[in-house]
């Protein structure tokens, strides 16, 4: 056996497995675990993932074993993550949604979808390991399980967007049977809609949603005869697919549909049409003048629902339908007892509608919180926890921004050293020469402009950057900071003074360059005895009381006596 031939026998399997009996469907779900095993024991990552979606999807489709998919299901997961197979993986969430919704768990489902969809987003680039026919089908086969959760749950305008990027995937290459899946699911998706606007009395558009989905039904024939379901040769599909026919009933509802559509509502058909049939059947007989036959249908539909929970939108489509051909009044409230039952089922469905939006308000709050922690965790990456400034990652980032802006022209880059830093933490502590880092800090962000930039570089050293500042405004903005430090009491300070080399950025100087000017300009000023700013322009030395007020230029933000 190929592993090619592997993969074969798995797709035949899973289209036999959906209208089958329940003793056949069991025989395929063994055989299918004989497969899986054949290729565990092989162990190529791909045909594994594959197999295990098809043991898993089998036992979602046979009655009463849909909860054994669910460690099938976790093992793709984790085999698919483990492997980097990325379109198997956002498969395994679909069948995860599809699995939710039997389980009544239609928030988590759909949860499970947006996971599938997401990973599908950024899976476009096909794997050459793969094949690009083989990638397509693959992305085709995960949007039809995204798009079978959709169906069932009504939200129709994103399972059509779905369905139409599955199409997509395999236009070029498709197969007959691939071609035939697509048509069934659109039918049937469009049939779904229909009834839907119905409900809101949008008559003219459910009309046009049935008229395409009989055209539909009609282009199905020839690729049908070629595909790999189970059929009658020479009969056509119309008499052998249910949904197929209740696309034409819908369409024309009238006495010519009868035989056709009894013989499919008593027979065995695919997943998920037995309903849609009924309800064009009731059509059909009303037509026919046999409106109580056709409650009959109605309600024996509805009774057979109560046990199935995976199609909740169209159980409340034959709700309705009951209601709107049983007119015969109760005599204690005088309304019937259909349009109770729909009443009430709509009453249900409100319900579920407030959960699912407290739900949508918890994971909006969640959502919340967790942005704002990675805000904050994103803030701390950049920040200094010491002082609160800038840190070293962030100024090399707002540097490069400012470099290659020309409204920060001229650039003002300066770096500050703390004088006699040194003998603070040897003869005091350590803990006392941070409480000095963090005045001195507040001090010289204090007595700069508000867009100015003070980041910590590290130690006992910061770096300035003055956009928009000529020399001499730096130099008396800088000056205004030594001043300000050299004035504190001592207590904070402890007799800390600044050092500090200031240049202008060069036209294309890089970051390393213009920082390594700025220190050579700041031992200039240790060398004349610190607390000054020097300029690597002139290379001199000038204490910060040597620069008078007047001195100022005539930018009134750089001439104010208060920092602004």
């Amino acid at each position: 056996m190929s592993d090619a031939w592997l993969v074969g026998r798995a797709r035949e399997l899973t289209a036999a497995v959906q209208r089958l009996e329940h003793p056949q469907q069991l025989e395929i779900v063994a055989t299918m675990d004989e497969l899986l095993d054949e290729t565990q024991r092989r162990g190529e990552p791909l045909l594994v993932a594959q197999l295990l979606r098809a043991s898993a999807l089998a036992r979602l489709l046979t009655r009463g074993l849909a909860a054994e998919a669910e460690p099938r299901l976790d093992e793709m997961l984790a085999h698919t993550r483990r492997h980097g197979l990325a379109l198997l993986r956002a498969d395994a969430h679909a069948l995860r949604g599809r699995r939710l919704v039997l389980a009544e768990q239609e928030d988590a489902a759909l949860t499970e979808i947006a996971r599938a969809l997401a990973i599908l987003d950024d899976s476009t680039i096909p794997d050459r390991g793969v094949g690009v026919r083989n990638w397509n089908r693959m992305q085709s086969t995960a949007l039809i399980d995204c798009w079978i959760v959709l169906n069932q749950l009504g939200v129709y305008e994103a399972a059509e967007e779905v369905i139409g990027r599955a199409h997509q995937a395999i236009r070029e290459s498709a197969s007959p049977h691939e071609i035939t899946l697509q048509l069934f699911n659109r039918v049937k998706m469009l049939l779904g809609w229909g009834l839907r606007l119905e409900r809101v009395e949008q008559y003219e558009a459910s009309a046009e949603k049935f008229r395409v989905a009989a055209s539909m039904a009609e282009a199905a024939e020839g690729p049908f005869a070629e595909s790999l379901f189970p059929r009658r040769a020479g009969v056509p599909a119309v008499d052998q697919v249910g949904a197929l026919a209740a696309a034409l009933a819908l369409h024309e509802p009238g006495e010519q549909h009868l035989e056709r559509l009894e013989q499919l509502y008593s027979g065995l058909g695919f997943p998920y049409e037995r309903e849609v049939v009924a309800i064009a059947l009731a059509r059909c007989l009303d037509k026919a003048g046999r409106r109580e036959e056709a409650l009959e249908i109605l309600r024996a539909t509805k009774k057979a629902m109560a046990e199935d929970i995976s199609q909740p939108t169209m159980r409340l489509n034959v709700s309705r339908e009951l209601a709107r051909l049983d007119t015969t009044p109760d005599y204690a409230s005088g309304a019937s007892q259909s349009l109770i039952d729909y009443a009430t089922t709509l009453e249900a469905e409100m319900w579920t509608l407030r959960e699912s939006q407290i739900a949508t308000l918890n994971a909006r709050r969640e959502h919340e919180r967790l942005s704002a922690e990675h805000g904050a965790i994103t803030q701390q990456a950049l920040q200094d926890p010491l002082t609160g400034l800038p840190n070293r990652r962030a100024l090399d980032e707002k540097l490069r921004m400012l470099s290659s802006s020309a409204d920060a022209q001229p650039l003002a880059v300066a770096l500050v050293d703390l004088d006699g830093f040194k003998g603070v933490n040897d003869q005091q502590s350590h803990a006392e020469g941070d409480n000095v880092l963090r005045v001195v800090a507040s001090t010289l962000r204090d007595a700069l402009r508000g867009d100015d930039v003070v980041a910590r570089y590290g130690g006992d050293e910061f770096i300035v950057l003055l956009p928009g500042a000529p020399a001499s405004a730096a130099k008396m903005a800088l000056g205004r900071a030594v001043k300000s430090v050299a004035q504190l009491p001592h207590h904070l300070s402890h007799g800390v003074t600044l050092s500090i080399g200031l240049v202008s950025l060069r036209p294309q100087e890089r970051a390393e360059q213009v920082l390594a000017r700025a220190d050579a300009a700041m031992y200039e000023a240790k060398r004349g005895g610190g607390n000054q700013v020097a300029s690597a322009n002139s290379m001199t030395a000038e204490p910060a009381t040597g620069w008078p007020g007047e001195e100022a230029p005539t930018d009134p933000a750089w001439g104010a006596e208060e920092p602004t």
